[in-house]
């Protein structure tokens, strides 16, 4: 390590809104809480929390947001302290059928809504981004996803890694924000939680820390 010490690892988060069949969405109140309930844990001193937004649960209405975010990132990067580090994008959204949280390798370019998003748009079999061509092009997150399943699952979290981030909103976000990521040097994760009725908001809460910790300490 030396006397420079472990490079700083800056992370900004994201979470959704309620939407159709959730009428109240985990992520939100993870993403809300999440940086008064890390100042009471102690963050590892590598870590920032660049930023906690909430976004809408829609796919193209909600792209200026998405767009504003992710730029604010690179912003900060060019005259923040975390010049020097790894920045890391960390997506949460729900999956109201899951008992486990998963941790997604990738984004199609796909839109197939199964209901109308927050902003009345239901797409099928649209591509996500045209110029990127099919409908089954891929992108793929950079960060070791397997390796930080086992890491959480080492702390005791009930995790996997995932292949199949739906094609909905969730899966929208994350290929805009994988191709974002792709372009500036940075890095992006999509991670689905469960319910509160099926893993509890406490648990929860533990886990989004938990899950930065372990970025943060595997990014050194």
């Amino acid at each position: 390590m030396g006397s420079e010490g472990p490079s700083v690892v800056t992370v900004h988060v994201t979470g959704f809104k309620k939407f159709h069949g959730v009428a109240e969405n985990p992520t939100e109140k993870i993403v809300t809480n999440l940086n008064s309930f890390l100042e009471k844990r102690g963050l590892p001193k590598n870590l920032v929390l660049g930023s906690c937004t909430v976004l809408e649960t829609a796919g193209q209405g909600a792209l200026p947001t998405l767009y504003k975010v992710l730029e604010s990132a690179i912003a900060d990067r060019g005259t923040g302290s975390s010049a020097q580090g790894q920045v890391i994008w960390i997506h949460f959204g729900v999956n109201s059928g899951a008992t486990r949280f998963a941790l997604e390798n990738q984004a199609v370019n796909e839109a197939t809504f199964r209901c109308p998003d927050e902003l009345g748009w239901k797409p099928q079999r649209v591509p996500i981004v045209p110029s990127d061509g099919s409908i089954s092009r891929t992108r793929e997150t950079t960060l070791p996803v397997n390796e930080l399943t086992k890491s959480l699952r080492k702390i005791g979290y009930d995790v996997v890694p995932s292949d199949d981030a739906g094609r909905f909103v969730c899966n929208y976000v994350y290929y805009h924000s994988l191709r974002f990521a792709e372009q500036h040097g940075i890095k992006s994760l999509f991670v689905h939680v469960p319910l509160f009725l099926t893993i509890d908001e406490e648990v929860q809460m533990h886990f989004a820390a938990s899950l930065l910790e372990v970025l943060a300490s595997s990014s050194n």
